[in-house]
């Protein structure tokens, strides 16, 4: 009788160990009681009514899926392909035994097609530029799928696009006509902007002819400070002139006078410039002496 009721004890005890259950930080353990749902524990130590209860075990930490290249037509009308990646987990851990056979799997064929017929909405140069805009969109609609299944989506990334070869040879020489029309404004409005200054400039030394002057002397100050073997002198046009005509005078009229063959030119002028009668009075001095 002892042996019997120490048998009884024994596998009673046995069968009270078994009950007891650990789960992770990161499990949750969905209990069946008959078959039927009763409730989620974990996580944690905790007891179940051993061959009465039974437990299904869902780990809740962020899980990614991969999803392969996809081949689709873009608004376009541009075949590419498109992968990208996924982050999701278990908000339920109910939902995600019972209201689904796999969530993983269904998962994956939600976030497949919808990257696939997002894509197919937008161009390829919405695709290339706005990946954010399209990543969102593919996360609401996969999130609002899964959302019966207690599976939350966290983030949907597009990692690469294929394009065709012959695609990327016409958006390459795209680029290159833009960067060269790019270059050619910015040239024309540079041309453009000094031409406006030097306008500027011109029209402030016909209102004041003493700024002329003024840069002359600059220049030649500038000359001077450099070792240069060349001079360079301005002077008026009517100087030139003048010394032409005088030349000219003087080779045709050996017996006239210097004085009175300048004095026939400077007439035949008018005014001239200080700098010339200057020049014309220093002239008359060297001949008198």
């Amino acid at each position: 009788m002892e042996t019997i009721l120490g048998s009884l004890f024994i596998l009673t005890l046995i069968t009270g160990i078994s009950g007891l259950k650990i789960d992770r930080e990161y499990e949750r353990g969905v209990i069946f009681r008959l078959g039927r749902y009763h409730q989620t524990k974990g996580p944690g130590m905790y007891w179940i009514l051993p061959l009465i209860d039974q437990k299904a075990q869902v780990d809740i930490r962020t899980k990614t899926v991969d999803i392969a290249p996809q081949e689709t037509v873009t608004a376009d009308s541009v075949t590419i392909k498109v992968n990208a990646v996924l982050y999701y987990r278990i908000i339920d851990a109910n939902k995600a035994i019972n209201n689904v056979e796999k969530y993983q799997t269904a998962v994956y064929q939600a976030a497949m097609t919808t990257l696939r017929n997002v894509v197919g909405q937008n161009n390829l140069d919405d695709v290339l530029q706005k990946r954010d805009k399209i990543n969102f969109k593919v996360q609401e609609i996969v999130d609002e799928m899964t959302e019966p299944w207690g599976v939350e989506i966290e983030r949907v990334e597009i990692r690469d696009v294929e394009i065709p070869l012959a695609m990327q040879r016409a958006m390459a020489k795209e680029a290159e006509a833009l960067r060269e029309k790019r270059a050619r404004l910015i040239k024309a409005s540079a041309e453009q902007e000094a031409s406006i200054k030097l306008a500027e400039a011109s029209q402030k030394i016909m209102e004041n002819p003493a700024v002329l002057e003024l840069r002359r002397l600059q220049m030649l100050t500038e000359i001077g400070a450099e070792n240069n073997t060349t001079t360079l002198i301005m002077m008026p046009s009517d100087f030139v002139s003048l010394a032409k005509e005088w030349t000219e005078s003087l080779q045709q009229n050996k017996n006239v006078s210097v004085n009175g063959a300048v004095k026939e030119i400077i007439d035949s002028h008018g005014e001239l410039n200080s700098e010339v009668e200057t020049l014309h009075a220093t002239s008359l001095q060297g001949d008198d002496a």
